[in-house]
């Protein structure tokens, strides 16, 4: 009897490692709920305007990233089941489409607020190493948050270190020259797209710079090639469909190992924020966290970074109560009943 316990505390341990989050966010019912998932959706779409930066590393941050990848392995068989036999009752009840809603009104609103504004100081050679560092401060507090919440041993110390050096490589790659835009590799390049959007630190637009499809799909959207467009997004779709379940199985057996591994693609993604985009016009490279030499250009970066640092502390403390930053000066009035 007592191996069956320690057996079953060894996998509950395992899963309970890390708590990401204290709620669930699937079905969102008051107000605060809703705002809370297109603040999210707002940080994601931000984010993945910012090359090398991943909406995926905003949705781990603030805490509802198991809850998409469950959220997007709900379209399954059941589901066509369901919507072929008009049970949209059934169905609704199946897919939470609020949360995808609302994460999705959040992210798109992003996008077309921010991409010009971002899109301009990113093509700013003095505006540009500032984007990186607000970016890099954020990233720096969510290695921080959730790294300290892991149980950390031999089997999460290496899932870190190979997370870590996978992307370090991965981010430094230059891209394909001459690429091939036919329909299967057009489809395949959507698969691995949608696959790194949903990794925290790796994005998929530089995913696409680096199969070489990035311009020519982008010159698609311009040029509305449906065809072109349509054959990356049935990538996007199946690959998005498989990946999720195989992230979904990794988080329900293997939630720790399976957690550093993402914590080390975001210490990997670090090199992306301090190189900046060597593909820019003109190249974004050098210290960008610390942008030029000038004093005051060193304190406007780290500046830009301890705000960035700041804001991820503060709503990690928010819903754990345990923020290694916070917790020193406050305890949050949930967290102190908790622990009564």
């Amino acid at each position: 009897m007592a191996q069956v316990d320690h057996t079953d505390h060894t996998d509950h341990t395992d899963h309970t490692d890390l708590t990401l989050e204290h709620r669930d966010y699937s079905r969102p019912r008051s107000v605060g709920d809703y705002l809370r998932l297109l603040g999210t959706g707002f940080a994601m779409g931000s984010a993945d305007i910012v090359p090398g930066v991943s909406g995926g590393t905003m949705a781990f941050i603030l805490g509802i990233y198991e809850t998409l990848i469950n959220a997007i392995k709900s379209f399954n068989l059941d589901a066509i089941r369901l919507a072929i036999g008009l049970k949209f009752r059934a169905l609704f009840d199946h897919i939470p489409f609020t949360f995808l809603i609302a994460l999705g009104v959040g992210l798109l609103t992003a996008i077309f607020a921010l991409s010009n504004v971002l899109g301009a100081a990113l093509e700013d050679p003095a505006a540009s190493p500032l984007v990186f560092a607000f970016f890099g401060g954020l990233i720096l507090a969510s290695i921080l948050a959730i790294g300290t919440k892991i149980s950390w041993r031999p089997n999460t110390l290496v899932a870190l270190i190979a997370g870590g050096v996978f992307a370090f490589l991965l981010v430094g790659l230059n891209p394909l020259q001459d690429a091939d835009h036919s329909p299967p590799i057009l489809f395949i390049s959507g698969m691995i797209a949608i696959t790194a959007m949903i990794l925290p630190g790796i994005s998929g637009s530089f995913m696409l710079l680096i199969l070489g499809q990035y311009a020519f799909v982008l010159g698609a959207v311009r040029s509305f090639d449906v065809v072109s467009l349509a054959t990356v997004a049935l990538g996007a779709a199946v690959g998005i469909v498989i990946f999720s379940r195989v992230l979904s199985f990794l988080l329900r057996r293997y939630y720790a190992v399976t957690v550093a591994v993402l914590v080390g693609f975001m210490i990997g993604s670090l090199r992306k924020i301090w190189e900046g985009d060597p593909l820019a016009d003109p190249p974004i490279v050098g210290a960008n966290a610390i942008p030029g030499f000038e004093p005051e250009r060193i304190a406007l970066g780290l500046a830009l970074a301890l705000v960035g640092f700041l804001l991820v502390s503060f709503l990690d403390h928010l819903q754990s109560g345990d923020n290694p930053v916070f917790v020193l000066f406050w305890r949050p009035r949930r967290a102190e009943t908790a622990g009564a």
